[in-house]
């Protein structure tokens, strides 16, 4: 049976938060620490750490700093596929999809 996978926006927050703190931590730095190599405010980052909240900038700045941002930009650059979502329950137990 195939995976079906309900994210949401906060999900997806939550996710990115946990991948950064953890690189954070695999580097060795503090949150200043990361904070003065980033010009993300400290404050600001243990926000983002413990709820994901974060300005799009303010992200692409953290990202920079503890990982490879053209991983990042190739997200962009990938051919888009749609999912064809279930327009019933039928087809949701059937699987088809």
């Amino acid at each position: 049976m195939g995976q079906f996978l309900l994210l949401d926006d906060t999900d997806v927050q939550r996710a990115f938060a946990a991948h950064l703190r953890l690189l954070r931590e695999q580097a060795k730095l503090s949150r200043e620490a990361l904070a003065e190599r980033s010009s993300v405010p400290a404050a600001t980052i243990k926000k983002f750490e413990l709820t994901g909240q974060i300005s799009f900038r303010q992200l692409l700045l953290l990202w920079q700093s503890l990982d490879d941002l053209a991983r990042l930009f190739a997200l962009t650059r990938s051919p888009v596929k749609h999912a064809v979502m279930p327009t019933s329950i039928e087809e949701v137990l059937k699987d088809d999809l």
